[in-house]
């Protein structure tokens, strides 16, 4: 989930504007003029009912080739075909950071998307990071994005339509370098997907030196977000929380992206390159990240809850 009206730009590029929001009707037929090979005058939205709710694909009237994924009218990525490490909103841009440091540059990685729904990470890792070996794990979205916006076959992109947490276990010990958790249900992540053993099963799958990544949503009094650094800190001795000031104090529904390691994390640099966005973020750590836990308690599976739902007026231009 992707708060509107907090456009980003590629390193370096012009700032583009947020999706627009409004959910389609379901059963809304899908309309042809989709993909690359439409100008910029043909191309229409296309919708289709994926697990109980609606995704959409959005031209980007700004960018050729741009789209906005929506699901019941959230946005939750962009992706520009034309250029793959153009990173539209503010998340994708701390969760491009990341990729960026997680080895030297140019070095393969071993990469699990969970959830993700446009590609747009997985593409920037192939297009950043050639002769990656990337698996995503997603469904029944995926198939939708696959059929109007597929990813470069030289990708090295397996999709596996499974559930993320089932998928998960089917992973060997220690395959990957990165986790990336980009997973929700129109606006609110799946409560299967916030607890202690489903970190567990990440950090499983993680190699030694290995880093895990999560997209996370929430607003005041950030109950959520305060329980799921509480309970990342069960599995993961090192931590750092990325967000905009004000999700930090608890005066706006957001974004913030988490990331856990077994070993010491880049922190002052993922903190200079957030500070340096076009919409400027702060990284907490160490006892400062423990101090806004406030004692929140640890989330299990017996006591799991999906992340809250937003406010309305969070798609809502500003």
């Amino acid at each position: 989930m992707a708060r509107r009206g907090t456009p980003g730009r590629a390193k370096g590029k012009s700032a583009d504007k947020a999706a627009t929001g409004g959910a389609k009707a379901k059963g809304r037929q899908e309309r042809q003029g989709s993909g690359r090979g439409a100008g910029r005058g043909e191309r229409e939205a296309v919708s289709r009912p994926v697990g109980g709710g609606v995704a959409e694909l959005r031209p980007d009237r700004e960018r050729p080739h741009g789209w906005t994924l929506l699901i019941d009218g959230a946005p939750q990525s962009h992706v520009d075909l034309d250029d793959p490490t153009h990173l539209s909103f503010a998340y994708q841009r701390r969760l491009g950071h990341i990729i960026d440091l997680a080895a030297p540059p140019l070095q393969p990685l071993h990469v699990l998307h969970l959830g993700g729904g446009a590609f747009t990470l997985a593409r920037y890792t192939a297009a950043t990071r050639p002769r990656s070996t990337q698996q995503k794990l997603d469904a029944p979205l995926t198939q939708f994005v696959r059929d109007h916006l597929p990813p470069d076959p030289q990708a090295r992109i397996r999709v596996r339509a499974a559930d993320a947490r089932e998928g998960l276990g089917r992973f060997p010990d220690a395959w990957a370098d990165l986790v990336i958790a980009d997973v929700f249900s129109g606006a609110r992540t799946p409560a299967h997907l916030t607890s202690a053993e489903f970190l567990g099963e990440v950090r499983r799958v993680l190699k030694p030196e290995g880093r895990y990544a999560a997209n996370l949503a929430d607003g005041p009094p950030l109950a959520h977000l305060r329980g799921q650094v509480a309970t990342a800190a069960t599995v993961f001795p090192e931590l750092a929380l990325a967000a905009d000031p004000v999700v930090w104090r608890g005066r706006r529904f957001g974004n913030a992206v988490l990331l856990a390691s077994a070993l010491p994390l880049p922190v002052a640099e993922f903190t200079r390159r957030v500070a340096s966005d076009p919409h400027p973020g702060r990284v907490e750590h160490g006892r400062a990240l423990t101090d806004f836990t406030g004692g929140a308690a640890v989330v299990t599976d017996a006591a799991a809850k999906p992340s809250p739902a937003p406010p309305p007026s969070v798609f809502e231009n500003p």
